[in-house]
């Protein structure tokens, strides 16, 4: 995605479907539901779509590497 003032910088994402989060942590996508249903992984929903920040991801994979210590 790029800027709408035409400087062509890439806008950081903010919000990720579960498809791509998934893809970003390379696990299915049920896998992914099965970490939100959990309440291992945050997500938002609009309008009935579920959304998950990438402040959330980061946080998920920062957990998994404090519960291997």
């Amino acid at each position: 995605m790029r800027r709408a003032d035409g400087s062509g910088e890439p806008v950081a994402r903010l919000l990720y479907r579960v498809s791509e989060a998934a893809l970003a942590l390379g696990l299915s996508r049920a896998k992914v539901y099965e970490l939100i249903n959990s309440g291992a992984l945050r997500a938002v929903r609009i309008d009935g779509a579920r959304r998950i920040r990438a402040a959330d991801l980061e946080a998920f994979v920062a957990s998994l590497s404090e519960e291997a210590a």
